[in-house]
């Protein structure tokens, strides 16, 4: 009977997921999963020092005289992300912040104004700092050493927030990593219930800043994040960049993709190659995705790493949802034509369920 309540309340679930029916679910008593992040995708990197690099990439953060010109290039939805949260953090709230090591003092400065912190109060928070070795342990498995640089800038500033509020997040000076990106992937890391705010002193990629979210994340709550978790958002957040750069689709389409992937994983308890390709392939086509093969079996290994983990299917269903509302808000009508042949098919499942089980 177990077995069958929790197959009903994942249909509904799924119903009020694409209707948008507001919806308070109990959170399940799982541990989350983590991720780390560095300052570069695929060829961008926060602190890379070689002049050679700054000049083919633009968004390497190298110490040249005009590093930054087109460094958005690298993401344009990273460059006028409409999905930011304009969060706004003081400090009466509390938070926590992880400061690049490398920062200058004119950088730590500019990185705490964009942050609406006064650099004169900065004894008034609790800091940590993160070190360029803390970035290159987390990301060196996936983003090559080179990119990585030898530098610490990337900076960020969280606050614990009340249950519900969910995760809600601003950049400032990042062109590659977008509001999606690190949302997926805290979801993963088993975050919730936080704003936070992601700065560079000036232009870089960002994908080092969840190394600083999880450090100031950890001092924040006391809580150390598995290293399973971490390894698997960080790989999460780097393939979804990557996807983002190269199916020519747009960065929601892709977020929606792998939230709604992760979903149909924890929900439906989705193990064998099998099932999980043809997950990936319904998924494609719902959200207008192409994906070559090699591309699919990244999101086929990443996805398997997903189901070792105990994530929180709320957050999950939550976080789905969210970006299935800016899909639709930014009017993505092809994506929503299909997803409402999905439901037509939905409807008919739950119809023969209730069906077999009493009859």
């Amino acid at each position: 009977m177990k077995k069958h309540i929790k197959k009903i309340m994942g249909m509904g679930l799924a119903c009020m997921l694409f209707l948008g029916v507001p919806f308070q679910a109990s959170a399940a008593e799982v541990t989350g999963t983590l991720s780390t992040e560095t300052s570069g995708e695929d060829g961008a990197a926060d602190g890379a020092d070689n002049s050679s690099d700054a000049a083919a990439n633009p968004d390497s953060g190298a110490d040249s005289s005009t590093p930054d010109a087109g460094a958005a290039a690298d993401n344009p939805a990273a460059a006028n992300d409409k999905a930011d949260d304009n969060v706004v953090i003081k400090e009466s709230d509390k938070p926590y912040l992880a400061l690049g090591a490398d920062l200058s003092e004119d950088q730590k400065n500019t990185v705490l104004s964009l942050m609406g912190i006064d650099p004169a109060q900065l004894g008034n928070y609790d800091v940590v700092t993160v070190s360029n070795s803390e970035e290159h342990q987390y990301l060196d498995a996936y983003i090559p050493s080179s990119q990585i640089g030898s530098k610490s800038w990337s900076s960020v500033v969280i606050v614990k927030k009340e249950k519900g509020n969910g995760i809600n997040i601003s950049t400032k000076n990042i062109s590659y990593c977008t509001v999606g990106m690190y949302k997926n992937a805290l979801v993963t890391a088993g975050i919730e219930d936080a704003d936070i705010i992601v700065a560079g002193p000036k232009n870089i990629s960002g994908t080092a800043a969840l190394v600083g979210v999880f450090k100031a994340y950890q001092e924040m709550t006391g809580k150390e994040l598995p290293q399973e978790n971490v390894d698997t958002a960080l790989n999460e957040l780097v393939l979804t960049g990557q996807l983002e750069s190269s199916t020519g689709a747009d960065a929601e389409s892709v977020e929606g993709l792998v939230a709604y992937l992760k979903q149909q994983i924890a929900e439906n308890g989705l193990t064998d190659d099998d099932s999980i390709r043809k997950a990936i392939d319904e998924a494609a086509d719902k959200f207008d995705v192409t994906l070559t093969e090699d591309q699919k079996a990244q999101l086929l290994e990443l996805l398997k790493k997903i189901g070792d983990l105990d994530l929180d299917v709320d957050s999950l269903v939550n976080q789905a949802k969210s970006i299935y509302d800016k899909i639709e808000n930014l009017g993505a009508d092809g994506i929503f034509d299909k997803i409402g042949s999905f439901f037509s098919n939905l409807f008919s499942s739950i119809a023969d369920f209730f069906k077999n089980l009493f009859s």
